[in-house]
């Protein structure tokens, strides 16, 4: 029978054993050798192959003694290699000649260290470093957990309550003008080197800062950061010493800087932008250096604020003689810590007319509240305290909505119906045969012209109307009361007397006498706005 031939070894110590003419599955005491064999295979020295050949016939101890040398050799080697390498590029970089305080930078164009015996000096090392002339020692000193810090303790002493928040910065406009000499000058090192380098590749000053600042904001905050957050954190900078960077730009592009309302200057950053994208490379270099110089001091944080998003608080209001905005107001900015408030209703009477029945729609914005969140019951006691608080007016159905819901109650101000209940006095005497007419025209429809009494405030036009149902109620000879469910926007008093024939037709034209209102209530509006809550 033929004899198989040995399998080759498979693996190091099996190697290692058979070398040594030991039996299968002899342990290897602390894997020297196999572990001095597999150092050795990756190694590169001038008496490496030596070593190779006689690492089958060393015992242990002498396999290990040339293992220490080998190290010892390759850590000398290690450091003179080590001293050889540069020091590593600074982190913060800076554009500048090169040529200016060259002796102060080593060939990685970082700042000499030097040693410092304590924090003073350390201080005064800081002190000198150059200010970046593109970033305006923005990235260099506003990206510490120092000045996040100091926003986090405004933000905080602020007692504003909220979930999440959203960073904004307002950088000094003359950055775009260093943002786009930096871009000129890297477009064209790169243009020598046969590289192309469009503006849409740079990423922004502006959002490279906020790439930064946002992390170590929400973990000082303990929120996340949220764009469509309601609660904003915004920081303002500014630099006088580089404010005139960008005043050539005037005399170059005179068409894009153009007075505005409510602007200071002229010089704003989206005017700077579109100057920029119409300027001529040469021009702009004629005008100004790439790259640009570098000045001595670093941006200053002038304003640091917070501010909540407008809170809507939403209800329906019975309104007596006197308005209930003052009344309803002064309770609401008290709870929700409020700087102002805007007060908006379902369309308006005059000050003479009741609002009865379920009351009108109205919805007040909170501007700037420093506490947002409310609990239903919390939100029912607000509700009893204004209640409580006046004789004049009752609230129902507080509660807050959102600034999209707001747009329900306003969008149905045209087509929505009211119903009205007037007192009319004729200067005839009637019957109740002659009041009976009213009763049976349905979707009458008049031309109201803008009353007189309205004209000083609202645009002369005639608009017409439409009166959907009547019902009279007799009193006496010269007194009855009309039930009326008219269109939106109906002006009823007018609809009475005529106003001059400025509304045709009217009660006094149709009933063939001289008419006047003495009371008037709206006793419903029909909109299906705010949402009724439970009691």
């Amino acid at each position: 029978m033929r004899k198989k031939r040995p399998l080759p070894p498979r693996s190091p110590a099996e190697r290692w054993r058979r070398a040594r003419n030991l039996p299968a599955g002899t342990p290897v005491s602390g894997g020297t050798g196999m572990r001095a064999h597999a150092a050795l295979s990756g190694a590169r020295s001038s008496w490496f192959p030596r070593l190779q050949e006689r690492l089958p016939l060393l015992a242990p101890e002498d396999l290990l003694r040339e293992l220490h040398e080998f190290l010892e050799y390759n850590k000398e080697k290690e450091d003179r290699f080590c001293c050889e390498i540069a020091d590593p590029p600074c982190k913060r970089i800076r554009l500048e000649n090169m040529g200016e305080g060259a002796e102060d930078l080593n060939q990685n164009g970082a700042l000499q260290q030097t040693p410092v015996a304590d924090d003073v000096n350390v201080a005064m090392a800081n002190s000198t470093l150059k200010v970046c002339n593109v970033c305006l020692g923005i990235l260099q000193e506003f990206c510490e957990t120092d000045f996040v810090k100091k926003v986090c303790q405004k933000v905080n002493s602020a007692e504003y309550q909220f979930t999440s928040f959203v960073f904004s910065v307002s950088l000094p406009p003359q950055l775009s003008v260093r943002e786009h000499a930096a871009w000129l000058l890297v477009k064209e090192e790169m243009g020598k080197q046969g590289l192309s380098l469009a503006k849409e590749d740079i990423v922004q000053l502006k959002e490279t800062y906020k790439w930064i600042i946002h992390p170590l904001f929400s973990e000082e905050l303990g929120v996340p950061a949220d764009g469509k957050s309601l609660f904003e954190v915004s920081v303002v900078f500014a630099h006088p010493e580089t404010d005139e960077d960008c005043h050539f730009l005037a005399r170059v592009c005179p068409d894009c800087f153009k007075p505005a309302k409510n602007k200071q200057s002229v010089f704003t950053r989206m005017a700077i932008i579109k100057a920029l994208d119409k300027i001529k490379e040469e021009d702009f270099r004629e005008h100004f250096p790439c790259p640009p110089s570098s000045p001595k001091n670093i941006c200053a944080a002038l304003e640091i604020q917070c501010t909540n998003g407008a809170i809507f608080v939403a209800d329906g209001e019975r309104k007596l003689e006197s308005s209930v905005e003052e009344l309803i107001s002064e309770h609401l900015m008290t709870a929700f810590k409020a700087d102002s408030f805007n007060f908006s209703s379902s369309g308006r009477e005059d000050v003479d007319v009741r609002t009865l029945g379920s009351g009108r729609p109205f919805a007040i914005e909170l501007v700037n509240p420093h506490r947002i969140h409310f609990t239903a019951m919390e939100m029912k006691e607000l509700q009893q305290k204004i209640n409580n608080s006046s004789d004049k007016i009752k609230v129902r159905d507080l509660q807050l909505v959102t600034r999209e819901a707001i747009g329900h109650m306003k969008e149905g101000e045209e087509e929505k119906t009211k119903t009205y209940s007037a007192l009319i006095w004729t200067d005839k005497a009637i019957q109740k045969e002659d009041i009976a007419l009213l009763d049976d025209m349905k979707e009458l429809k008049i031309d109201q012209k803008t009353p007189l009494r309205v004209l000083h405030r609202r645009p002369l036009a005639v608009r017409s109307r439409v009166i959907h149902t009547m019902k009279s109620e007799y009193i006496d000879d010269h007194h009855f009361r009309l039930h009326l469910k008219t269109q939106a926007g109906t002006y009823i008093k007018e609809f009475v007397h005529g106003d001059f024939g400025r509304t045709k037709p009217n009660i006094g034209f149709l009933l063939k006498r001289t008419a006047d209102i003495l009371e008037l209530d709206v006793e419903s509006v029909d909109v299906d706005w705010p949402p009724t809550l439970n009691d």
